[in-house]
């Protein structure tokens, strides 16, 4: 567009942001108008009328099944999704797979509606995947029957990227979400095809130059760890297992041999040999690679197999009579199934020094909804938890009461799990059950059966949540997962975004020390390993997460980042020096005061 004429559209009060691609002298599809949305700053938006999206929706969108649009992004950052209405607004975020290719987006209206009551932890409730992109369903939620305004939001965008958006209408059916052109959009390497970054590897030499570099250069480093990762400068206790104890008023891990020990991993490292193929197979050359790297960064936690301290996930299953998370916890196939679990599980394990414990499950999704989970344990086929419920609400049906309920069936899933633990194994620790999110008191309480209370904390520090966690419950914190990432190299940011990877390698220093300045702090573990494929999983995450990429390279930021974390942990720890203080920065606008700073 001539400069001239950017001028004249200033003086009008137009924005050449929302112009029409013809009106840019761009080409555009001869049967649709093409809007150019640009994002800046803190918080940006675009926000419409429906007639100026489209003359034929209609406010009343009830008698619809979903909102078709055709969108191209310059950017894999994910975006608000925001229906205005005249009883409130509506939100799911978007997060497109990959960029500068045309996609089709169709959006169930129901997720605007209210939450999916199908999942069993955090993810799986609130992440649903398409074939080109996947969806975040968060709320606020309400009907459809009063729509104004369709409108498009970004949180701190980075490099002021831009969705071209076309053919929005309504539809009764689902019309498929899928790439409209440019496919196949992955390369023979995993990688998007249509963007290119400095790191992209562009053909199997040099792949192969690059890994063959970094194992010539692999060597362990010295961190002061011992035979099993504890910190051989210090001494206690020594049982020849792994067991915790407050030493001058800081919590520590103590190793087999009585050393002080804080644990640092990665999730999804999987157990010897890789891909599923067992702890007792031939290691495989990247398997071998990915133990050294951990030993050359600093990482005392592994998987199985690895000679390093690992942890097990001994969760029981809880069958097809599960509420959002919630098993049927009073019958006795429950006490039969986790009775299966450990005896699989933790009775082979339970001479075993490296093992540092048990994770006895993840992310209770039902906070904030035990009225709903009440209903769908009524509505459900008869269960022994029905009857307990059915004879309970006999003396009164309130919120109230239904949220004591549920806790009180969650306390006894606990006391069921964790007595068969421990009637299998009494010499390993349980490591507790990873609560995530927003977590309500009468939960973090059910946390004291535990030996160590473990939390998963998505933020650009965990201080206030570890202190929490550490007061109501009496326990010392293993934090399960955290991440920073950035929406590059055609993947997602993840859950708390950075700038770059120069921030993302910040975001680990500053948090890894935050906490670890706290008494009550036991450990870290990076969620995850390897950045999540470009694609999706099967929940449709594809994020920018990883320790290493797609093609198994480490980004050299952040692992010189660990490094520095960990070589400073123990006196961090020990109050002997301050924790790193250089706090991330989202993007060229700063950082907010929390990743989700003013959506919610």
């Amino acid at each position: 567009m001539k400069t001239s004429f950017r001028l004249l559209l200033a003086a009008l009060g137009i924005s050449a942001a929302i112009l029409p691609l013809a009106a840019q002298n761009t080409p555009t599809p001869s049967d649709a108008v093409v809007r150019r949305l640009e994002f800046d700053g803190v918080k940006s938006e675009q926000k419409f009328a429906l007639k100026d999206l489209n003359p034929d929706l209609p406010s009343d969108w009830s008698s619809y099944g979903n909102l078709v649009m055709e969108i191209r992004t310059s950017t894999p950052q994910r975006f608000g999704l925001w229906v205005g209405t005249a009883n409130g607004p509506r939100r799911i975020e978007i997060q497109p797979f990959g960029q500068n290719v045309w996609l089709r987006v169709s959006v169930p209206l129901l997720y605007f509606k209210g939450r999916d009551q199908s999942g069993s932890d955090l993810a799986s409730t609130n992440n649903r995947r398409a074939n080109s992109f996947w969806m975040s369903i968060w709320g606020p939620f309400g009907d459809l029957t009063a729509v104004q305004s369709l409108a498009f939001v970004m949180d701190y965008p980075i490099n002021k990227p831009a969705i071209e958006l076309r053919a929005v209408h309504l539809s009764k059916t689902n019309e498929g979400s899928e790439f409209l052109e440019k496919t196949p959009v992955l390369d023979d390497f995993g990688q998007w095809k249509e963007a290119t970054w400095p790191r992209k590897i562009l053909s199997r030499a040099q792949l192969d130059k690059e890994l063959a570099d970094e194992d010539a250069a692999l060597k362990p480093g010295d961190f002061g760890y011992g035979q099993y990762g504890g910190y051989t400068n210090t001494h206690a206790r020594a049982t020849g297992f792994f067991h915790v104890e407050q030493i001058d008023g800081k919590w520590w891990f103590v190793d087999p041999e009585g050393h002080w020990f804080l644990s640092t991993s990665l999730n999804g490292l999987g157990g010897r040999g890789g891909g599923g193929r067992g702890a007792n197979a031939p290691a495989n050359p990247g398997f071998i690679r990915q133990t050294r790297r951990l030993d050359a960064w600093g990482f005392n936690t592994g998987g199985a197999g690895m000679n390093k301290p690992y942890i097990v996930y001994a969760s029981t299953p809880g069958g097809p009579n599960t509420f959002l998370g919630l098993p049927d916890v009073y019958s006795d196939a429950f006490a039969r199934a986790a009775e299966q679990t450990a005896v699989s599980s933790c009775a082979p394990r339970k001479n075993d020094p490296l093992v540092l414990g048990y994770f006895v499950g993840n992310e209770p999704p039902w906070a904030g909804r035990e009225t709903e989970v009440v209903d769908m344990i009524l509505k459900g086929p008869e269960t022994a938890t029905q009857t307990r419920l059915k004879d309970f609400l006999k003396a009164g049906d309130t919120p109230e009461r239904r949220a004591n309920f549920v806790v009180a069936a969650f306390e006894k899933q606990l006391a069921v799990v964790c007595g068969a633990v421990r009637q299998q194994d009494t010499n390993h620790l349980i490591l507790g059950i990873r609560f995530g999110g927003d977590v309500p008191e009468a939960m973090l309480r059910a946390g004291r059966i535990f030996d160590v209370c473990s939390i998963n904390v998505y933020e650009y520090e965990p201080t206030k949540q570890v202190e929490r966690t550490c007061r109501i419950t009496g326990r010392p914190v293993l934090i399960g997962e955290f991440h920073f990432g950035v929406p590059a190299d055609g993947l997602g940011a993840g859950l708390v975004q950075t700038r770059d990877q120069v921030e993302r390698a910040k975001g680990y220093r500053y948090y890894v020390e935050q906490a670890a300045a706290l008494p009550g702090f036991l450990g870290a573990h990076w969620f995850t390993w390897r950045d999540e494929p470009v694609l999706g999983r099967m929940d449709g995450e594809n994020y920018n997460i990883g320790f290493v990429d797609v093609t198994d390279r480490p980004y050299p930021e952040m692992v010189e980042g660990a490094k520095a974390t960990h070589a400073r942990l123990l006196d961090v720890h020990s109050g002997k020096v301050a924790p790193f203080n250089d706090r991330p920065k989202a993007s060229g606008a700063g950082a907010p005061a929390s990743p989700w700073d003013g959506i919610n």
